[in-house]
């Protein structure tokens, strides 16, 4: 069966959640009261960054540049690249984060030709425009990673999932396989959701050998 591993970015690839940083330097307004309601489950991921990230006013180049040379990638992940590579396993970023700085972290540290889904955004005077599109061409609100999970499945990809946070817990009990960390972790363990801990990614390059 072929096969693709679907990773998360904010928290996973990278050891903090770059968009949380941004709109703690940027955000002119209580995002986390916003952060909280996603949390609670009272708005979508799609509300919540269209909301929080039309406080900042701030350019593309300024946010840029206060997260240039500053993300730290979690150990391992040009390692893990290459397994996949050597294994022929197809690799995807689907994040809830923003595509301006995913596509900015990766092109810095030359791994630009990874494949990526995540929030599409425009910027004009006054703040960010954000939107999320699904596997369909279509906008979606909510379930972004689920739909695209479902959509490999249906392709007839065998998944396996790493992610960190709340909003992987959905999609990863889709797939076949789980790699977590962090929250995503946490939850699966509260659930009895059978998973694979990792910290780094030579963690999870010794597990894929296996699978």
């Amino acid at each position: 069966m072929k096969t693709l591993v679907q990773c998360d970015f904010d928290g996973t690839i990278t050891e903090e959640d770059v968009s949380f940083e941004l709109l703690d330097l940027f955000a002119d307004g209580d995002w986390r009261q916003l952060l909280g309601e996603y949390r609670e489950g009272k708005i979508s991921v799609g509300c919540f960054n269209t909301k929080a990230f039309a406080m900042v006013e701030a350019s593309k180049q300024t946010l840029l540049g206060a997260v240039k040379g500053r993300v730290k990638i979690r150990e391992g992940f040009g390692e893990m690249l290459a397994c996949c590579q050597r294994l022929g396993f197809r690799f995807v970023i689907v994040s809830n984060g923003l595509d301006f700085y995913i596509e900015a972290i990766l092109r810095d540290i030359g791994l630009e030709s990874i494949e990526i889904f995540a929030a599409k955004t425009w910027f004009y005077p006054g703040g960010i425009q954000v939107r999320y599109t699904g596997p369909g061409g279509r906008g979606v609100e909510d379930g972004f990673k689920e739909m695209y999970v479902s959509s490999f499945l249906e392709s007839g990809y065998r998944v396996i999932y790493v992610g960190n946070g709340l909003s992987d817990i959905l999609p990863a009990r889709k797939s076949h396989h789980i790699f977590a960390t962090g929250e995503l972790l946490a939850r699966c363990q509260q659930m009895d959701v059978d998973c694979i801990p990792f910290a780094s990614f030579n963690d999870i390059v010794r597990e894929l050998e296996l699978l």
